[in-house]
């Protein structure tokens, strides 16, 4: 299995009590340390409001933090969970990564996706187009991408997205100098009838819920769709995100839980606040001993995760989590 890890900025309110001035510190510092861990990746989301409520807390820019971490860090690959199409037009965004990967010396991830926070669509005037609009675009922006990245050059009269002879160059450094079709491209989400069959034309990489039920369903479509398609299945690494809180023993990831949901609630409120950790105290993520966790990740790999990539809700805070993790979980899976 291979890992990637998310970098805390602000969306998950996961800066909340270090002051704004701190910030990069705070993220740069993780990165450094992740880059000379043993994860394969690190991410950030491309979101501009907080989540699980839209509050006054700073969340970082994720292109932004895409080139920073791309001029200071040297090894581990860069990715964001997932880009919105709409967001930036298709072409710009083509030309802003390609940039990426050549300061990043060739370590850029395209995550890539249609979209879904309407309150932050609407608040930056985007207004907020039905799905089947929004996947659309999705469609056409990654033709626009495939096309500026492997030739320099893209054209396309879409239905959502004109544009003509637009040059990208320089290329990404991962077509120019390693020969690759650009920048990998993942496709996030886990619309049954769409999202998934766009992944299957175009994808290297999949990311939708790990669940056991969600995971096995999006698989057997997604291999429908690449039958239907004609690409091959098996060549698409399937990724899934966890929220991820380890302890060395049970009652110690219950004080990391208490900790956690103590640390938001001045922010969410009771109600919000137990909202946040309900997934963490039910089940419903990544919770656990290292051999909980092994146990849990090695019955995923089973059901054909490749790729697991995790955000530890504390790491701002308190990294001995993230460092138990690679200590003794990553070793055992990788």
């Amino acid at each position: 299995m291979r890992f990637g890890i998310f970098i805390p900025q602000g969306w998950r309110h996961d800066l909340v009590d270090i002051e704004p001035a701190q910030h990069w510190n705070v993220m740069s510092s993780l990165a450094s340390a992740a880059d000379a861990g043993p994860w394969e990746s690190l991410w950030v989301f491309d979101h501009f409001h907080p989540v699980p409520q839209p509050t006054d807390e700073a969340v970082h820019e994720a292109w932004t933090l895409m080139a920073a971490f791309a001029a200071s860090t040297s090894r581990i690959r860069l990715g964001q969970m997932c880009t919105c199409m709409s967001y930036r037009n298709p072409a710009y965004l083509a030309k802003v990564a390609a940039t990426v990967d050549i300061v990043s010396g060739g370590r850029t991830e395209m995550g890539i996706g249609g979209g879904w926070y309407e309150h932050e669509w609407r608040a930056y005037g985007y207004g907020f187009p039905s799905a089947g609009e929004r996947l659309a675009r999705l469609d056409e922006g990654v033709q626009i991408f495939k096309q500026a990245w492997e030739t320099g050059e893209a054209t396309l009269n879409g239905k959502h997205y004109q544009v003509e002879g637009a040059k990208v160059r320089p290329q990404p450094l991962q077509t120019v100098v390693d020969g690759q079709p650009g920048i990998p491209l993942w496709i996030a989400g886990g619309g049954e009838k769409v999202t998934l069959k766009i992944a299957a034309k175009y994808a290297q990489y999949t990311n939708f819920a790990g669940d056991a039920e969600t995971f096995e369903h999006k698989s057997a479509l997604l291999r429908e769709h690449c039958a239907t398609v004609g690409t091959d299945f098996d060549a698409i690494t399937r990724s899934s995100n966890f929220q991820t809180v380890i302890g060395a023993t049970e009652a110690e990831v219950s004080e990391r839980i208490d900790r956690i949901e103590a640390r938001v609630k001045p922010y969410l409120g009771d109600d919000g606040a137990a909202g946040y950790v309900a997934d963490l105290r039910n089940g419903g993520q990544l919770t656990g001993t290292p051999e909980q966790i092994v146990e849990k990740l090695q019955a995923a790999s089973g059901r054909g995760l490749g790729y697991a990539i995790h955000n530890f809700p504390e790491s701002a805070y308190d990294r001995s989590g993230v460092e138990l993790f690679e200590r003794e979980v990553i070793p055992a899976l990788a």
